[in-house]
């Protein structure tokens, strides 16, 4: 079905050297502008809660927890891009080419961050629950904040590489004045599918499959086995519980994950010439897909952990104002 009444230019004062502007009805317009920036804003707002409450509440500095928090910020960022995506609703670009350019690779390095922090999510977890008696020793909070650290730096220098000429000449590959397109050679282009793609949702099915197998086997374990413990066993198993229930709960993000970043590389892989058309109305659902995910996943920690629907509430009525409330028990 054919959804616009008619085209103009981006820049009529440049006559042919414009890109065609799209002219959509009103409302459809508008409502599209409103929720693009809703989600953006709630986007922004759910993860800045789940920043707060990690760093803010000291029961909540866990190895699990840093990883999560390292996935919030990256989902924070996202949700502060998608507000450039409003610009390419119209189909132009009015920021520059230089300013496209850094918008692309901000959002390619947010993206890979967020990939390589469900690695280290997938591979924490599979530790906890597979080799539980090495856990302690082998997965440190020391250890974590240096794997976050080392996701986002390789993240900057894997993106920096790879969208070089990009960043090198901003523009170049532009049809038109108002377009917003980015190219990568064939080598960069294979390599930022296995890498960040191919490589990742592998390893992450990989282990929380053996995740997955273990934690079925244990569960059915302490139930057999549930009325003949004593206290001490009992309090055994209630913190094994723990470390089930919360593999199932990163398990559903790893899945809403994958449902929401494989549509992004399937319109990279189709696309012609290795190349991105940040205006394309493909490019703009597979972004605002991949946002809506960011903003799904403190949807899923509301769900599933008590814990941040408590600190919520101490956020949200400023009593981490209070002196020594990082100390609170929200546990």
């Amino acid at each position: 079905m054919e959804t616009f009444e008619e085209t103009e230019l981006c820049f009529p004062q440049l006559l042919n050297a414009s890109c065609m502007k799209t002219k959509r009805p009103h409302f459809e317009a508008m409502l599209t502008y409103i929720l693009v920036f809703s989600l953006s804003l709630l986007t922004a707002f759910l993860n800045m809660l789940v920043i707060i409450s990690i760093s803010h509440f000291k029961q909540l500095h866990t190895s699990t927890n840093r990883l999560l928090l390292s996935l919030a910020v990256s989902d924070f960022c996202e949700g502060l891009v998608l507000l450039f995506q409003i610009v390419l609703i119209d189909g132009c670009w009015f920021l520059g080419d230089l300013m496209c350019s850094l918008y692309q690779y901000i959002a390619a390095v947010v993206t890979s961050v967020s990939v390589g922090t469900m690695i280290l999510i997938s591979v924490e977890r599979y530790v906890a629950i597979c080799y539980p008696l090495h856990y302690s020793t082998e997965v440190t909070q020391q250890r974590v904040r240096i794997c976050a650290c080392l996701c986002w730096i390789c993240s900057v220098i894997f993106q920096t590489l790879i969208l070089q000429d990009n960043l090198r000449q901003p523009g170049r590959y532009n049809y038109c004045v108002g377009d917003c397109v980015i190219v990568t050679n064939y080598i960069a282009g294979l390599a930022d599918v296995i890498f960040s793609f191919l490589f990742p949702i592998t390893v992450i099915v990989v282990l929380y499959m053996r995740v997955f197998v273990v934690a079925v086997s244990q569960a059915r374990a302490m139930r057999s086995h549930i009325a003949a413990v004593s206290l001490q066993r009992s309090t055994q198993l209630t913190a094994k519980k723990s470390e089930l229930k919360a593999a199932r709960t990163l398990g559903v993000l790893v899945a809403v994950f994958l449902i929401c970043l494989c549509p992004y590389y399937c319109v990279a892989l189709s696309s012609q010439d290795n190349s991105m058309d940040a205006s394309s109305a493909s490019y703009a659902f597979v972004v605002c897909l991949y946002c809506f995910n960011s903003c799904l996943n403190p949807l899923i920690y509301a769900l599933f952990y008590p814990w941040f629907r408590k600190s919520v509430k101490l956020i949200v009525t400023l009593q981490i104002l209070q002196p020594d409330s990082c100390d609170a028990n929200i546990l």
